[in-house]
């Protein structure tokens, strides 16, 4: 996939769910958004974002539920 189709694939999920109530539904998008941005980095980055300012599982990552 290019980095075109990416974003382009990226922007339809958000649209596609965008009216969809509930946090834990919003967060399967973004998590779903993220999966298609980052492709191969996709668990090495979330493990960063994990490992916040006070070290490792500083944060818990959300994969959220699908509608």
């Amino acid at each position: 996939m290019t980095d075109k189709e990416r974003v382009q694939a990226a922007i339809e999920l958000g649209l596609d769910y965008a009216g969809c109530d509930g946090g834990h539904h919003k967060m399967w998008v973004i998590d779903q958004m993220l999966r298609v941005l980052l492709g191969d980095k996709y668990h090495e980055e979330i493990k960063k974002w994990e490992d916040g300012e006070d070290g490792p599982k500083t944060y818990t990552w959300d994969c959220g539920i699908a509608p």
